[in-house]
């Protein structure tokens, strides 16, 4: 910008100007300053997460082979220190995730089977029972960051229905022609009207999460930047202490059908 201005050839013009080129020079050298911690800032966490999850899946499987030792409520504590150690990895990369994906074909059935299995603890312990009905299609998505995005969504579902009466998660498919669609459903405590328009925004907890001292706000955040990101769109409708269904929508792209 001040190499566009015309240089005085008055003296105090002169001094004026050295000093704007001062000052702008000295911004830009603490903007890159600043944007170096930030880098090396992110980069420390995300390699700290990784060291970080090594212990805890030893943790896991320890309680899994010795349950003789540690009872079930101790191991659906560590599965949610992992749980919460992921999220902060997936947001520390959010800015950045299109290095870290891949699309390509998957089947939802084989993610949705996935995701079960992770959170299979949780579901016996609150008694839920987790209904799949019609998801054997594929869709073009990165496996690795839509797995997070449906365990948000389902971790979600059993923090808020596991206090109802016969409680379920049903997740259920439709396919079109230019789109797929997934639902999400339970018949949890709902959403109130006033918080639906802001269940996306970052950390935002809104009545239910006041209730629930240690919600943070962020699964939900995270889950929709990906989805953006990976070109899904992701919605909820809620009606209070009836039901939450959460539609995720997978668009078909014909070009990748013809270069692949």
């Amino acid at each position: 910008m001040l190499e566009t201005i015309q240089k005085p050839s008055f003296l105090d013009g002169k001094l004026f100007c050295n000093a704007l080129y001062e000052i702008d020079k000295s911004m830009n050298e603490n903007v890159k300053n600043y944007e170096l911690q930030v880098k090396e800032f992110k980069e420390y966490i995300e390699m700290w997460i990784h060291e970080i999850k090594l212990p805890i899946a030893s943790l896991i499987l320890m309680a899994h082979n010795h349950k003789d030792v540690y009872d079930k409520k101790a191991l659906i504590q560590m599965k949610k220190i992992e749980s919460y150690v992921e999220q902060i990895l997936y947001y520390a990369r959010g800015e950045n995730a299109e290095k870290d994906y891949l699309i390509t074909s998957h089947n939802l059935e084989d993610i949705i089977k996935g995701i079960a299995l992770k959170n299979k603890d949780y579901l016996l312990e609150n008694n839920i029972d987790f209904i799949v009905e019609n998801v054997n299609y594929k869709v073009l998505t990165d496996s690795k960051w839509l797995s997070f995005i449906f365990d948000q969504i389902i971790g979600n579902s059993i923090k808020y229905t596991k206090e109802k009466q016969d409680p379920y998660i049903k997740i259920s498919g439709k396919d079109y022609t230019d789109k797929t669609i997934i639902v999400v459903e339970d018949n949890g405590i709902g959403i109130p009207a006033s918080d639906i328009k802001n269940v996306f925004d970052k950390s935002f907890t809104g009545s239910n999460g006041r209730k629930q001292k240690y919600a943070t706000g962020m699964g939900l955040f995270i889950a929709k930047s990906l989805c953006t990101k990976l070109g899904h769109t992701i919605e909820i409708e809620s009606v209070q202490n009836e039901y939450t269904r959460v539609k995720l929508t997978f668009i078909k792209n014909k070009f990748y059908d013809v270069v692949k």
